[in-house]
């Protein structure tokens, strides 16, 4: 069986994926677009190898900073685990929604084509064309540009068109919107405290051209600083900030394209909320 821990940043899915594992003797498959990458660990806030307990994790901490891992890559090597551990348990935890999407439902990546230019047509002949397309197209009819990326753009996989290939079980953490960002802030300051700066440092370093160190929240954020175009108190304000802007979309995000089964979790007593969890899971193993 797959269950999969969703939620947004810092709710304590890692807690969660490691009792379950230990209780049905599984398996722990990352869902994290940023720890799948080497050496961003305090920023990626990547499991540590004392909170794995001795669980197998796999799909982290293995692509090379200067590599580019992408969605389709991430498909292409979660199926293969998924056939794999086929006979075991398997937890997939992590807040991003598309890889799981992509990996459990038949997401199809389109073939790369050649970009029509329509350099022989007027905006207006281009805005006729998009209106064909979407009646309900917003593009200014004189914003050629993103005109013809609408017009390129081919059709999106909805919600509604996917199917899920695999057995699984979505399971959300949340908790009120405000103590989520009393958590990430706090999150933020013990990564200070343990080295972040230092990692990032050494990480631009290493890899000056590396796409994910300057997108990623927590590393991006401090290319100005090591100019000397920013103090250090504004990079912490604004990684709290986009974490928890982060934490906002990753909300929107799942409630919009899956069927997530959500769980308050009680941080007083975080056995109450893996009990809740466990009983639907049994429920839905019968």
């Amino acid at each position: 069986m797959i269950v999969c821990i969703v939620g947004p940043t810092g709710v304590g899915k890692t807690k969660m994926s490691v009792e379950l594992a230990k209780k049905y003797k599984g398996v722990i498959i990352n869902c994290d677009a940023t720890q799948v990458y080497q050496e961003l660990n305090i920023g990626s806030a990547k499991v540590t190898e004392e909170e794995k307990e001795g669980i197998p994790h796999f799909l982290i901490d293995f692509v090379n900073p200067n590599d580019f891992y992408t969605v389709y890559n991430y498909q292409k090597d979660l199926r293969e685990l998924l056939e794999k551990f086929k006979n075991r348990f398997i937890i997939i935890v992590g807040g991003t929604g598309l890889y799981l999407k992509a990996g459990l439902y038949n997401y199809e990546f389109q073939e790369e084509k050649k970009k029509e230019t329509f350099v022989e047509l007027t905006n207006e002949e281009l805005y006729a064309l998009a209106l064909k397309k979407d009646k309900n197209c917003p593009i200014h009819p004189h914003n050629r540009k993103r005109l013809i990326r609408f017009l390129n753009r081919e059709k999106e996989n909805k919600k509604e068109e996917l199917k899920l290939l695999y057995n699984a079980l979505f399971i959300g953490l949340t908790t009120e919107r405000e103590h989520l960002y009393s958590i990430i802030n706090q999150r933020v300051d013990k990564m200070m405290q343990e080295g972040l700066v230092e990692e990032v440092k050494i990480l631009y370093k290493k890899y000056p051209e590396s796409k994910i160190i300057h997108s990623a929240i927590g590393y991006k954020e401090f290319l100005p600083f090591f100019k000397n175009e920013e103090t250090i108190e504004n990079v912490i304000e604004r990684i709290k900030q986009n974490s928890r802007h982060y934490a906002k979309r990753q909300y929107t995000w799942f409630n919009n394209q899956m069927d997530i089964k959500w769980f308050e979790v009680n941080y007083n007593y975080f056995e109450e909320t893996i009990t809740n969890v466990l009983n639907y899971i049994n429920e839905n193993m019968k």
